[in-house]
């Protein structure tokens, strides 16, 4: 067994009869903090353990995605801290630059302002303001998780040292012409007006219109099909495939644009599918990626006829109206011109929103930053192709080849003013200077330093490193990176994780920014739905934890984690949980009042019974089992694992065999006690990072101990009884065939009947005491009439139902049993009787056939025996 090596103090076996979850988590997590037991040294010779918080927005509130994500991470790294590692759980919080920037615009809104009557200096102000006074609640939040994060590293992506680190990656890739500024067709909020990633772009199906518009006359016609017949004022060109008969001879040729007086070329482009629709494509480069591609292949004019709310800026009559109101305007006016082929509508179609306030995504051609990703994308996917980075699960490695292999330039420019602001200054002669964060930025009349902010995404791309000190080689940086592992959402493998990936592989001299990608689900509800508003199904996890507790909180979201799979999650299974949580306290309470103790050394195993053989040899088997799960991020079989040793063969088991034991008293009672302390000291150590609080209350009063926290990982002995574990699989049964009997005969559990047990010569004759006292089992006593009699594992157990039971329904029932085994067993008999279906049949198919032929002759023998122990009528 393992030895706990924490100065121990004299344990106390008094310990509140009930479990009061709200009056102990709050303290002890304060008493955590304030012995610092969760924070990391740099100079320590312990080796490493690093994992960064996925930075949580500076407006959030802990959900149950948080929760869930935390939960895990603070297993890792507890057990990992016990395991004698110099943990790091890095936290802090992104500063969320459009998400961030409206919940301020709404708050000056309710004021009667805008952030433009403020300027751009008292706006940011304004954030910082907000943030210091409304800001980062999750913090707090957190704590009710039990998060064991090392609170005075917290970090903060505005903070001087970020913003540093941010100046200096800019610095260095635009050094190295990483980055660069050019006029592309971007993903345009027109709510938030400013420039969004791909990945922020959340697509959805929509219900609208397909109009087919004929452009050109007689038979310089052809028919274009749109679902934005706004843009067509934008067209510069009809683009067809260049090898579609139909259209030839019209490429090269200019045709009537309607409702313009402008004409536009007929363009011969393989981007074309000639069997889609009519075969020919109306080209928008201004409004349309795609289209921008063609225009750029055959030197089309960009005609931007959009402003930035989207609203029609090209001349004429459907000027100052907004891109719908323009929409339906556009299709009204061609239909009156006869220029409306087919209409469709409802047209369901894939339409991308802002991530962030869901308005409708317009493409806008637009002067942006991009960072060039092509080389940097190439070292994120290496990374893991050479196994410096593992996925895990490892079928999600396709995934993120799929993106990293495919990757375009990112635009990571933001027309905001919350963020970190791009350090390159323009001159009054078209000078262009990126400045570093030890440079002077350029002064004089004409400099100004451009408007844009960078993209979120950029700066917590660096959070592996930029919340250690870099650029400085600091003692942190040095300790702790890499990061041992990522524990994030598969959700944000392209978002995050990719970005980190690109980041750390290039700042960091090729050395990855960790060493496992673990990938996990999203929380559903009990039904396997998203989580949502809309849906009313969205739980706020503070309520469970202030009703259940936060143990049982988490041990619920732990139960649910199997790799990279959603998790559904349910009120039922919280409280579940909780009582999970209660029997853990009950159960040790109990066992502490009677003579469970750590004190002393673990008696040798020839002094001890087969019961105390088993649960050491079951103990030291869980602890084996449940370092794999950990080792494998298997959480769902961790916990379980856990549960059922705990709850089955801990208090079910154990305990109940062993009271005989414990009210005896003597020498067997001494040594049952210390086996009880012991696996009760293990059990509750190998809970502790998945539910926290109630085990450090009860382990620190069984052993004395200083905290749980900080006390040493289980090992596994290598202890092993494979004989104590034979037998007392024997007296399970054996108890476990009498309940189901008494259970079908109606009796009540408390109800005693007089038996008489026939275990000499078996390995259950030592048990006799623990089966009569579990079973509720009276010695036979004069007069003892056998009326039922249950042949189980070698032994008999013959009862007396005299007065209790039915007899004549007992003998029916027993009648319909011995039926149902007689037709079992013939039916195996017949299967493995044929020689045709032998030959076919898989090995493991007959083996189970057997299998059920055996059972068959074992229920038909007990059957019959307890048919010829009922009374005659």
């Amino acid at each position: 067994m393992t030895e706990n090596t924490q100065q121990q103090t004299a344990p106390t076996t008094e310990l509140p009869t009930q479990y009061a979850p709200a009056e102990v988590e709050g303290p002890l997590y304060e008493r955590w903090v304030e012995r610092g037991y969760f924070e990391a040294d740099a100079k320590s010779e312990k080796p490493p353990y690093t994992i960064v918080i996925p930075p949580p927005n500076v407006t959030g509130s802990l959900h149950l995605g948080h929760a869930f994500e935390h939960t895990l991470i603070d297993a890792l790294t507890r057990r990992k801290r016990m395991q004698g590692f110099e943990t790091l759980w890095q936290p802090g919080m992104d500063h969320a630059g459009i998400a961030t920037q409206n919940v301020v615009e709404r708050e000056l809104a309710k004021e009667g302002k805008s952030r433009h009557d403020l300027g751009r200096e008292a706006f940011v102000e304004r954030v910082w303001q907000w943030k210091a006074e409304s800001g980062g609640q999750i913090s707090g939040q957190m704590k009710r998780l039990g998060d064991g994060v090392a609170w005075s590293r917290e970090r903060f992506t505005m903070d001087e040292g970020l913003s540093q680190a941010v100046q200096t990656i800019f610095k260095k890739l635009y050094d190295d012409e990483l980055i660069y500024r050019a006029e592309r067709i971007i993903n345009w909020c027109p709510r938030c007006l400013t420039a969004i990633s791909d990945i922020e772009v959340e697509y959805q199906d929509d219900d609208g219109e397909l109009v087919s518009i004929r452009y050109g006359e007689g038979d310089d016609s052809l028919v274009v099909a749109t679902t934005r017949a706004e843009t067509m004022l934008g067209d510069t060109a009809v683009a067809v495939h260049p090898d579609d008969e139909r259209y030839k001879h019209l490429v090269g040729r200019q045709i009537k644009l309607p409702l313009t007086d402008r004409t536009i070329p007929v363009v011969a482009d393989t981007h074309v599918d000639p069997e889609f629709g009519t075969g020919a494509v109306k080209v928008t480069p201004a409004h349309d990626p795609n289209d921008f591609e063609i225009g750029q292949r055959h030197n089309l004019p960009n005609l931007a006829v959009m402003d930035e709310r989207a609203v029609i800026t090209a001349h004429g009559p459907f000027q100052g109206l907004d891109r719908l109101e323009a929409r339906s305007a556009i299709v009204a006016a061609l239909r009156a011109e006869g220029r409306i082929v087919a209409e469709k509508r409802p047209y369901t179609h894939s339409v991308g929103h802002c991530s962030r306030c869901k308005t409708t995504i317009e493409p806008r051609l637009s002067m942006q930053w991009w960072v060039k990703v092509g080389p940097l994308a190439q070292a994120a996917g290496d990374a893991v192709r050479d196994g410096k980075v593992k996925i895990h699960p490892q079928e999600m490695e396709k995934r993120y080849f799929d993106w990293v292999d495919n990757l375009h330039d990112w635009c990571i420019s933001r027309q905001l003013w919350w963020g970190h602001r791009i350090p390159v200054w323009y001159g009054p002669d078209g000078e262009v200077v990126c400045v570093g964060p030890d440079e002077q930025p350029p002064t004089g009349e004409g400099w100004h330093q451009d408007t844009d902010v960078l993209d979120t995404w950029f700066s917590s791309g660096l959070w592996p490193f930029s919340t250690l000190g870099w650029p400085e080689r600091t003692e942190s940086l040095e300790k702790f990176y890499p990061n041992s592992v990522l524990v994030t959402g598969y959700d944000i493998l392209f978002f995050w994780v990719a970005r980190m990936m690109m980041f750390g592989l290039y700042a960091m001299d090729g050395t990855p920014p960790f060493h496992t990608i673990a990938l996990h689900g999203m929380v559903r509800d009990q039904n396997g739905k998203k989580m949502s508003k809309s849906f009313g199904n969205v739980v706020n996890p503070l309520d469970w934890m202030d009703t259940y507790g936060s143990d049982a909180v988490r041990f619920t979201l732990a139960r649910g984690a199997n790799p990279g799979v959603d998790v559904p999650i349910g009120e039922d299974w919280v409280q579940a949980s909780s009582k999970f949580a209660n029997k853990i306290w009950n159960a040790t309470r109990f066992a502490l009042m009677n003579g469970a103790t750590v004190e002393g050394e673990l008696p040798d195993p020839s002094e001890m019974s087969a019961t105390d053989r088993w649960i050491l040899s079951r103990l030291n088997k869980t602890v084996a089992e449940v370092d794999a799960f950990y080792d494998d991020y298997q959480f769902s079989k961790l916990s379980d694992a856990l549960y059922h040793f705990a709850w089955d063969e801990v208090f079910d088991w154990y305990v109940e065999l062993s009271k005989t034991t414990f009210f005896a008293g003597g020498e067997g009672a001494r040594v049952s006690g210390r086996v009880l302390g012991e696996v009760l000291d293990v059990m509750l150590r190998l809970l502790h990072p998945v539910v926290p609080f109630v085990t450090e209350t009860l382990w620190t009063t069984l052993t004395g101990g200083e905290s749980v926290v900080i006390a040493d990982w289980p090992k596994d002995s290598g202890f092993r009884d494979a004989a104590a574990e034979q037998e007392i699989a024997l007296v399970q049964r054996v108890i476990t065939e009498v309940r189901r009997f008494r259970k079908e005969q109606g009796l009540q559990d408390a109800q005693k009947v007089p038996a008489r047990l026939t275990l000499d010569g078996t390995a259950l004759a030592a048990h006799e005491a623990a089966i009569r006292q579990i079973l509720r089992l009276q010695p036979e006593g004069e007069g003892f009439s056998a009326t039922a009699s249950l042949p189980v594992a070698g032994a008999t157990v013959a009862l007396d139902l005299s007065g209790t039971i039915d007899v004549e329904a007992e003998r029916k029932r027993l009648a319909k049993d011995l039926a149902a085994a007689e037709k079992e067993k013939a039916q195996a008999e017949a299967k493995l009787g044929n020689e045709a279906f032998l030959a076919k049949a898989p090995d493991n198919v007959v083996d189970k056939i057997k299998g059920r032929l055996a059972k068959a002759d074992e229920d038909i023998a007990r059957i019959q025996t307890q048919l010829a122990t009922l009374p005659q009528a």
